[in-house]
């Protein structure tokens, strides 16, 4: 098969349009070719995951597009980095690390990036729209973009969502399709919950997310959001724990508003029933450690935490006053950290914990003052990363309850 490519396509391969456009061209037409794409459309575009500093070959990478005076052709968002740019303070790293951690996400700035350094970019203003062609990179914000938008992006990996972010186009293939965005697999949720907490989202997402494989899943049954942040959590989970890109809802995500829409019209590969103790199942995996453990820490945001997020929290700590000193870490965006700032709704937060963080998260950046204690998450993707890149015991718990625990200085639960 034959890729075909347009005139401006060729012009920048050609290097018409500088050495950066060039390379980055280059790079996307391999891609495209192994992956069997007839041609390449426009993006309006486009989010990095390449911000995490892994070593000296992604600095590289970045820098000689830098060098080659490169240039962004979309509004493109930064992933989170390896560096709280603005508490820098609370970051232990040592300075051979720090220098090229720092360069990495300014070399990104350098290419007319946005700073915005969030695995939520669809928390901020350069949130896509319905029916968007876009190239993401980061999971969870893929499989929300696919599923609670309905833009259209596939699992774009380092390198590849900025060459698509250099050159404004991307392969037309997989998920940019619609043929593509069929429903395949049918997930029927057999449970009673008519006004379901967060952790309900969470293991549905986990349970999907392990029986999916590269099958697109269909939910029904599921009880109606609070808001977006429960399909957040879901989407999250579910591309945490398989290669979920895409998840349709039936009666709530855009492209699923009935069971024969999701499906195109097809009856499913496969059909599960879920169970509420299969939910509870997979929650429980997710904790490492009994109620009544003594706890370390808290951390919350992960994805980072939006504002409506944040206002449910809130009071929920006034209201708990925890006063063991356990420290309550929340990532979260820096434009959602300066709204609250300038809302003042931080104030005084400091005497119960509270640690924002910003630009990166407590899961990939030695942030957390402890490691030797049990942490308290109520994030499906930060309990399901932690043990391995940080080596902490974690207990899962919902929001109320994490905060609840830093009260008395040991895990609870409700009903515990």
């Amino acid at each position: 098969m034959t890729l075909e490519l347009t005139a401006q396509d060729r012009s920048m391969l050609d290097g018409e349009q500088g050495p950066s456009a060039a390379a980055a061209m280059k790079i996307l037409v391999a891609f495209s070719n192994a992956i069997g794409a007839r041609g390449l459309l426009d993006i309006s575009g486009a989010h990095i995951d390449g911000c995490l500093y892994h070593g000296k070959a992604g600095l590289d990478f970045v820098e000689r597009l830098v060098e080659g005076g490169g240039r962004v052709q979309v509004p493109t968002t930064l992933n989170v980095g390896s560096f709280d740019l603005i508490h820098p303070g609370m970051v232990k790293m040592p300075a051979a690390e720090e220098v090229p951690a720092r360069r990495l996400m300014k070399a990104h700035l350098e290419l007319g990036c946005q700073a915005t350094f969030t695995c939520a970019p669809y928390q901020t203003r350069f949130r896509p729209e319905f029916g968007q062609q876009i190239a993401w990179g980061e999971s969870n914000a893929i499989v929300f973009a696919n599923s609670v938008i309905g833009a259209r992006t596939n699992r774009y990996g380092d390198f590849i969502d900025l060459c698509c972010a250099m050159t404004g186009r991307a392969p037309a293939w997989g998920l940019h399709l619609s043929e593509n965005r069929r429903g395949r697999i049918l997930f029927k949720l057999n449970i009673a919950e008519t006004e379901p907490g967060d952790g309900l989202f969470v293991g549905v997402g986990l349970v999907i997310g392990q029986a999916s494989g590269d099958r697109i899943p269909v939910i029904s049954g599921l009880p109606k959001p609070r808001d977006e942040d429960q399909l957040k959590a879901l989407g999250a989970a579910a591309a945490t724990t398989g290669a979920v890109a895409l998840f349709h809802a039936v009666g709530i995500t855009p492209e699923a508003g009935t069971l024969d829409e999701a499906l195109h019209g097809q009856a499913p590969e496969e059909t599960n029933i879920v169970t509420r103790a299969d939910i509870d199942d997979a929650l429980a995996r997710l904790s490492t450690v009994p109620d009544g453990a003594p706890l370390a820490a808290v951390s919350l945001g992960t994805p980072h935490f939006s504002h409506e997020e944040w206002m449910r929290l809130l009071p929920v700590l006034r209201e708990a006053a925890p006063g063991k000193g356990i420290p309550i870490y929340v990532n979260t965006g820096r434009a959602t950290l300066t709204r609250l700032q300038a809302e003042g709704a931080l104030a005084g937060m400091e005497a119960f914990g509270l640690i924002p963080v910003a630009d990166t998260c407590t899961y990939v950046t030695a942030i957390l003052e402890r490691l030797d204690g049990v942490v308290m998450t109520n994030s499906g993707k930060w309990a399901h990363y932690a043990p391995g890149n940080i080596g902490v015991t974690v207990a899962f718990a919902d929001m109320r309850d994490c905060i609840r625990s830093a009260a008395v200085g040991h895990v609870v639960r409700s009903g515990s």
